[in-house]
């Protein structure tokens, strides 16, 4: 077998067969195949595209290009993944009501890039929390709270890891094979036995249109199901953050207070449909009394004392989750003015990102350094009313000659009208 004739078949159209596939994944994977003829492949991928056959195939062989996670003696393993937004911190919220109402959530999570945030960035704004373990303490620490979430680690998935950072350098991210493979690879290698997605839409999100996250979310469940799995798909808005704290430490306080009962209603929505799909379809229930045990979940306390044992499980100062006002704060503070009357009616959460990501919140390249406590705090979202001299929002940073840079890419994102504008669904559906 030849990878130029691989490349051929699907540059000029046709289906790859399994064999074809396996051979490309572990050719590459070994080094075996060079970049520049995954890239190539890579490309036709992107033009000619994959029928379900080859995408399944295609991510059984990279989920199998490493490590396979073993979770066999946790039983009603539960799994959530997000593809990506900006405020988004629900896994800090879902996954501990989950665990407090009987689901093992043994979760592998990435790092921000870009415009998103990442969660493992998020928890490790607690101090002492540990996201890298090998698979015996990860396992333990599972045990201890019946939650835990680190970073993505070990030889987990070694042909995504690849050919990701390819795809990233060859203008070949958005593609559905590609992105499906991606995702579904490393959660069918986590281990868990139900994985429920949450497929973002919007101007902050990978898919900016409910046909292209429809599409993106049937293949993942399809390849899901035929790998023996239970999934399901909430599509979500990322036409505005979620919530209204965006950067690490900001972001973990915002989730404590709704874990608290208080704090956003999106996040708690999101959040709840999120958890609810988690139990419901881990322990085949109805949905709408699993709803009323989430919603039970937070005001009884059970969910905040489930994120404080995962926190102590994994050697983190459980005491910020009890006392948030022990996070750091960040030394500058700069509020945006509202300079005109009217409403708020488009936010390009994509540049808010990238907003906070200049702060300080972010990073552009993995090796970038975090800074826990920069980021920002929205005080007026989409739809809202606005008079000049409101404040918009108020941009946190520990380098005062951040902020100016950060202040306009904020304002470029917002666009103003005099009527109210229309609130797009912030849950569209959700999907089996």
């Amino acid at each position: 077998m030849r990878m130029v004739d691989i490349i051929q078949n699907k540059r000029d159209g046709y289906a790859l067969t399994d064999k074809e596939i396996e051979y490309f994944v572990s050719g590459y994977t070994s080094g075996e195949i060079p970049d520049y003829q995954a890239s190539a492949l890579a490309m036709a991928i992107y033009f000619k595209g994959m029928n379900d056959s080859e995408t399944t195939a295609l991510t059984l062989a990279m989920a199998h290009s490493g490590d396979m996670v073993d979770l066999s003696e946790f039983s009603h393993t539960a799994d959530k993944h997000s593809t990506g937004g900006v405020g988004d911190k629900t896994s800090l919220v879902a996954t501990p009501i989950a665990a407090s109402l009987g689901c093992t959530v043994a979760k592998m999570s990435g790092r921000g890039l870009g415009h998103t945030g990442g969660t493992v960035d998020k928890l490790e704004s607690i101090p002492g929390f540990r996201t890298e373990m090998d698979m015996n303490d990860f396992r333990s620490a599972v045990r201890k709270s019946g939650l835990a979430i680190i970073g993505q680690s070990g030889n987990l998935t070694p042909a995504d890891k690849k050919l990701y950072s390819l795809r990233d350098v060859t203008g070949t991210v958005p593609s559905i094979p590609l992105i499906v493979s991606s995702i579904m690879s490393k959660k069918l290698a986590a281990g868990s036995q139900t994985i429920v997605l949450d497929v973002k839409i919007g101007s902050g999100a990978f898919m900016d249109t409910l046909e292209n996250a429809t599409a993106l979310a049937e293949k993942m469940i399809t390849i899901g199901k035929a790998a023996g799995r239970n999934v399901r798909a909430v599509l979500t808005d990322m036409d505005e953050p979620l919530g209204c704290a965006v950067g690490n430490a900001l972001e973990v306080k915002e989730a404590i207070e709704v874990l608290n009962g208080r704090g956003p209603s999106d996040l708690r929505e999101v959040a709840v449909t999120l958890a609810t799909n988690m139990v419901s379809a881990s322990f085949g229930r109805d949905e709408n009394e699993v709803r009323a045990e989430c919603e039970k979940a937070i005001d009884n306390g059970s969910a905040l004392k489930k994120l404080c044992n995962m926190v102590e499980a994994q050697h983190g100062d459980a005491g910020y989750i009890t006392n948030p006002s022990l996070f750091p704060v960040a030394k500058y503070a700069m509020p945006i003015i509202s300079k005109t009357d009217g409403y708020i009616s488009h936010m390009n959460t994509m540049k808010i990102g990238i907003s906070s990501s200049m702060l300080g919140a972010g990073r552009e390249k993995k090796e970038d350094k975090i800074d826990f406590s920069a980021g920002i705090e929205i005080m007026k979202k989409t739809g809202d009313r606005v008079s000049a001299g409101d404040t918009l929002a108020i941009l946190y940073a520990n380098d005062e000659s951040l902020i100016p840079a950060a202040v306009g890419k904020y304002e470029e994102a917002l666009q103003f009208s005099q009527e109210p504008a229309k609130r797009k669904p912030l849950i569209y559906t959700v999907m089996k």
